[in-house]
């Protein structure tokens, strides 16, 4: 799962729209599959959702697919198959009207999934959705990339690229901010959380150690950044080797959301 992340406005819808060739872009160029794939031939092999599920609401779920089957040329047994692959097949018969939010984007899925895309792009797909729905499409996700399908998932959801995405893209005003491995955003060695009587001696030996590399002061909480793995038992055999007596020391682990803000307050 490949996640697109960014703030509203920093392009990644109109990144999906581009390579979904339903906008134009201004400059640089992309490839589908081997390079050689024509995007006409690509998009045959990819199932997209880039607006709200917009199906007909006097028709049921059953019959609203096989209207997308006769349109994508599909077979029509795919629709039961998609439909249990999306949890829905015992409200196969009922009306798009009557379904839920949540239920209408499995059934957007569902549609997507139609042609047994290689790739299927999602643009914001739990916008809107109470926890429960939430957690319907993100399990949904999970299961669909488990065999074998790649996803290409633009969210501003921190949480949701952390939890759902193998892969990210961070993106600000259309710029390029870092492109690799969720795990690997979020490898850094890590920050103290530390409190002391003896604060400016604390103060000036972190500042004027190598190992750590920033250092914030909030009211009497001191978090020392890690520059260099060390865990905690070794800091406090220090403090105590320095005669600095800790009252409060936790070590913890940055997450993706102090990764984003550190990218984008540096850019």
């Amino acid at each position: 799962v490949y996640g697109i992340l960014g703030p509203n406005g920093s392009g990644k819808s109109t990144t999906l729209g581009i390579v979904l060739n339903v906008v134009n872009a201004t400059s640089g160029d992309f490839s589908w599959f081997d390079g050689n794939t024509t995007t006409h031939d690509a998009l045959k092999k990819v199932g997209a959702i880039i607006e709200r599920p917009n199906f007909y609401p006097y028709m049921s779920a059953y019959q609203n697919l096989k209207l997308v089957c006769k349109i994508k040329g599909v077979d029509y047994s795919k629709v039961n198959e998609k439909l249990e692959i999306v949890g829905l097949l015992e409200r196969k018969d009922s009306k798009f009207s009557t379904y839920s939010l949540g239920m209408k984007q499995r059934l957007a899925i569902a549609s997507a999934l139609l042609n047994d895309p290689e790739i299927l792009i999602l643009d914001e797909p739990t916008n809107g959705l109470d926890p429960q729905g939430i957690h319907q499409i993100r399990t949904l996700i999970k299961q669909i990339a488990s065999q074998g399908t790649t996803i290409l998932l633009a969210s501003h959801l921190l949480d949701e690229v952390e939890k759902v995405c193998s892969h990210v893209v961070v993106l600000r005003k259309g710029e390029k901010l870092y492109s690799g491995r969720v795990d690997e955003m979020i490898s850094s060695h890590g920050f103290f959380e530390l409190k002391t009587n003896q604060q400016d001696l604390l103060i000036s030996f972190l500042e004027n150690n190598p190992d750590f590399t920033n250092i914030k002061i909030e009211d009497h909480l001191i978090t020392a950044f890690l520059n260099a793995p060390m865990d905690a038992s070794t800091f406090n055999k220090l403090m105590f080797e320095k005669g600095i007596t800790l009252s409060h020391l936790v070590k913890r682990k940055e997450s993706l959301e102090e990764q984003f803000l550190k990218l984008t307050d540096n850019n």
